[in-house]
């Protein structure tokens, strides 16, 4: 069995270069860590191109049966190629999916703008997920969904619900083209609860920061808010995506 020990290897370096969204889309390609990531990309069918493997671990036999390209790596390559702190040994290198456009139908989507924290990324699609959303559209701004944290936040979520970027006003526009009413978040809106659920909707959220830009909200057919009961400032983004998506699929 022939194993990769140098930290200089040029697969090694190559492997490197996928931490950035810059070697990613060059490379076309990502990396993802752990066990569940990669249980997750195998029943999504994604094309993994590689199974980087540490050399004192077993394939699992379900993945064994798959005939997946191994590459075998010591335990300090290892740690050079994954970013967390005490990686599980496993690591695999997916083909990027082709950004699909996902508004050519009704449904229910989430539209999000300028969030640039990867666990609050994550979180957003894990939560568009649990809530059966048809899809997620990142406006300009949004960390890239195939940065490290954000995948690993997601759970393997990515790999289930629909993701596409896109400009917000163009998307924005291909729901008015389907009478889809589109939800901004805005201090200045109505009670979310005073809204009845909806058979299809995009509900639009904003920068942890700055919110939904302006721009965007005057678009929008109706701008929610959700109520502060105690002293909290405000509610995590992702916090706030579970409450309104929840509400309005009813």
């Amino acid at each position: 069995m022939e194993v990769i020990e140098s930290l200089q290897n040029t697969k090694v370096k190559s492997w490197k270069k996928l931490h950035t969204r810059k070697g990613r889309e060059k490379a076309g390609q990502f990396l993802i860590e752990g066990v569940h990531l990669i249980e997750e990309a195998l029943k999504a069918e994604l094309p993994i191109k590689e199974l980087l493997i540490e050399e004192e671990k077993e394939t699992p036999h379900e993945w064994k049966v798959l005939n997946l390209s191994e590459v075998y790596v010591t335990k300090k390559v290892m740690k050079e190629v994954c970013e967390t702190e005490t990686p599980q040994g496993y690591a695999a290198i997916c083909d990027l999916p082709i950004n699909k456009n996902i508004l050519l139908e009704k449904g229910k989507f989430l539209f999000i703008d300028g969030v640039q924290d990867p666990g609050n990324l994550g979180a957003m699609i894990r939560t568009a997920d649990a809530a059966g959303v048809d899809g997620v559209i990142l406006g300009d701004g949004t960390v890239d969904l195939f940065n490290g944290k954000v995948l690993r936040s997601t759970q393997g979520s990515a790999f289930h619900v629909p993701v596409q970027k896109m400009n917000l006003e163009e998307a924005v526009q291909l729901c008015r083209d389907q009478s889809i009413p589109i939800f901004g978040t805005s201090l200045t809106g109505s009670t979310y609860n005073a809204i009845e659920p909806q058979e299809n909707f995009a509900l639009i959220m904003g920068n942890e920061g700055n919110g939904v830009q302006e721009s965007l909200l005057e678009l929008c057919d109706q701008n929610l808010y959700i109520p502060i009961h105690g002293q909290a400032e405000s509610l995590n983004v992702s916090i706030a995506t579970g409450i309104l998506l929840y509400h309005l699929r009813g």
